[in-house]
């Protein structure tokens, strides 16, 4: 996916995105806010209910305040990317430097153990209005850019403005669009007018980045094009500053002596290095090999076979590195073979369910998983939003406008995922595969499986070098199933610049990519991943192409829904419909984060609920000071 620095999150001073989906429970339901909220004046705000954290705060329960400053955290490569090009993370073209995110701040931030609520950070009061169209933020009086100066409410209107405009990546002006414009109401004050009435659209506000606008501008006045922002440095008001780079493979960054925000409630306890450095390995093997010869600190590991074959030898047997799994509540988001509607092949309904099939999760498990993962069966799977049995009264409301252009099957239960174990088999599930090809026009004959004007059926499956040495074991069998049914398919590895270039332009068939937990709560992101506008913007998160009426409508009930009885029927209504299309070959999650770790670090005793491993790391470990 492109890289978004923590659109998806509340906090954008760690990676990735918002905090992983969590679960709305009962007592969250009991304590809603009135439909017609009265007017906030406060220090955090909730989507649902109350912050959990009150005023006066000392700091969050799962940072150590105690946590000793120093030191020079080194990191690998944290995602697919193997060389960065540009510091600017918010604009479409080339690849933004690992941790730059480090630099950028929002007007709130999250917290790792609750669902939907927002702290300040920029912003020391926030003020949601009435009839919730509208939210005003009073900025910090010793909030300050990097350069020293103040952060005011016309740097907020112009971060707002440049991120909506056609310079920035065109997935901020999609996720922004229900914001209607920023006012400054005075040099440290600033609303945000809206749309229309949607309880996510004042935490939307709040996480946006905040940089400088004086970011571009030149000696004698005149400004550099957001979209030409390459090396030059941000000026944004986050706790780190780059200190140096070289060659596009390795960026280190000093913590700023001069922060502003360090006695924050939200910033105690955080960010005790002293550097944090990142090198990007070319590759899986390279990275891995470098961990063990003590290159750097800290290790995700995603790939069960390397964590129970690869992340072995004698630094682990030595104790000098340490392997550790940690639990999460995260939902698991949707990760599988995402099928690009936009080649006619895929644009058969029957034709994908039969793809899906195809693939043999058991086998996997078995022989290449060592039995660490469970099958994905919902694009919200392991939380409330998960569609399950039969629709309720309040799904069927969503649903029944559009049964006409409904299959039958989505008033019924969800579909269950083929399975390969006895009773099942892949024969016979092949066998209802090969059916419903038939069914769909697709036939054997003269080596191949053909379509009606005797084009065979062939795509590719695309990923880039660096994740291919570990997708390959999987994607073969896959390969080696579908043959069976006459399909033939290829495996094309490139580099990730051009890997990125492609999934930008929409130009693959089929790839492997994962729709992370985006939020606790499930909202705006989703427009953005299968939204019928997304699916014709170059960039977008909707690899699909997916472009459906009905899917709009549910995901318009997703973003304004008042109440989390109204949220959960929209999320499962969607579900549903998400499901039933067959648009992903879904894949596997598992409830535990792996980490290995030089010996010398530690983290805090109480563990947050709903976090991002790497993200957690940088953000709340530390070095002990006998390491």
């Amino acid at each position: 996916m492109p890289f978004i620095p923590l659109m998806r999150r509340l906090s954008w001073a760690t990676a990735g995105y918002r905090l992983a989906l969590a679960l709305l429970s009962t007592a969250l339901a009991l304590n809603l806010l009135a439909l017609s909220p009265p007017v906030q004046a406060a220090h955090a705000i909730a989507q649902y209910g109350t912050p959990k954290y009150p005023a006066g705060f000392k700091h969050f329960a799962y940072v150590n305040p105690a946590a000793p400053k120093g030191g020079t955290l080194v990191l690998a490569n944290p995602s697919r990317l193997t060389s960065f090009d540009k510091f600017n993370p918010f604009t479409l073209r080339g690849s933004a430097a690992p941790g730059i995110d480090l630099l950028f701040e929002s007007l709130l931030t999250s917290s790792a153990d609750e669902p939907a609520s927002a702290y300040g950070l920029l912003a020391d009061d926030v003020q949601v209005a009435a009839d919730g169209l509208s939210v005003v933020f009073h900025l910090h009086p010793d909030a300050r850019f990097a350069n020293g100066d103040r952060v005011s409410a016309a740097d907020v209107k112009f971060a707002l403005d440049t991120l909506k405009s056609a310079q920035a990546a065109p997935q901020y002006a999609a996720y922004f669009s229900e914001i209607k414009q920023a006012v400054v109401l005075d040099p440290q004050t600033i609303r945000f007018d809206f749309r229309q009435r949607n309880r996510e659209l004042p935490l939307l506000a709040g996480a946006m980045p905040v940089f400088s606008r004086k970011w571009g501008m030149r000696a004698d006045g005149s400004r550099i094009g957001f979209d030409q922002l390459a090396f030059e440095v941000p000026i944004g008001s986050g706790p780190y500053q780059i200190e140096h780079y070289r060659d596009g493979r390795t960026i280190t960054y000093r913590r700023d002596p001069h922060y502003w925000g360090n006695a924050l409630p939200v910033r105690v306890g955080s960010y005790n290095f002293e550097r944090i450095t990142y090198k990007l390995y070319s590759d899986e093997v390279a990275r891995r090999e470098a961990f063990k010869a003590g290159e750097y600190d800290a290790m995700v590991e995603y790939i069960a076979r390397s964590w129970v074959r690869r992340d072995v030898g004698k630094p682990f047997d030595r104790g000098e590195l340490i392997k550790r799994e940690f639990p999460q509540r995260n939902g698991s988001g949707m990760q599988g073979y995402v099928l690009n509607l936009r080649r006619p092949m895929f644009q058969d309904a029957r034709v994908r369910r039969a793809l899906d099939l195809a693939f043999d999760f058991e086998w996997l498990n078995r022989q290449l998983f060592y039995g660490q993962y469970q099958r994905l069966d919902s694009f919200f799977a392991n939380t409330d939003f998960q569609a399950k049995g039969l629709p309720s009264a309040g799904e069927l409301a969503l649903l029944a406008p559009w049964r006409a252009q409904l299959d039958p099957a989505v008033f019924g239960p969800p579909p269950v995922q083929p399975d390969t174990d006895a009773p099942g088999s892949l024969r016979a599930n092949l066998l209802q595969a090969r059916a419903l090809l038939a069914q769909a026009g697709w036939t054997y004959r003269d080596g191949a499986l053909r379509n009606a004007q005797g084009q065979p059926f062939t795509f590719e499956i695309l990923d880039d070098t660096s994740s291919a040495a570990n997708m390959e074991p999987v994607v073969a069998p896959y390969i080696r199933n579908l043959k069976k049914l006459g399909i033939q398919v290829s495996f094309r590895a490139v580099d990730f610049a051009l890997y990125q270039k492609r999934l930008d332009a929409f130009d693959f068939d089929v790839t492997s990519i994962r729709y992370a937990p985006s939020g606790p709560i499930p909202g705006t992101e989703q427009v953005d991943r299968f939204g019928s506008k997304a699916a014709s913007q170059p960039g977008s998160g909707n690899l699909s192409g997916l472009n459906s009426p009905v899917v709009d409508a549910l995901l318009q009930a997703l973003v304004r829904a008042q109440t989390p009885e109204q949220l959960l029927d929209a999320a499962h209504a969607l579900d549903r419909v998400l499901l039933h299309g067959y648009y992903v070959v879904p894949h596997w999650f598992s409830a535990l984060h792996r980490v290995a770790y030089r010996r010398g670090l530690a983290w805090p005793q109480t563990l947050p609920l709903y976090y991002a491993a790497g993200d957690w790391i940088t953000s709340t470990w530390w070095f002990t000071p006998a390491r």
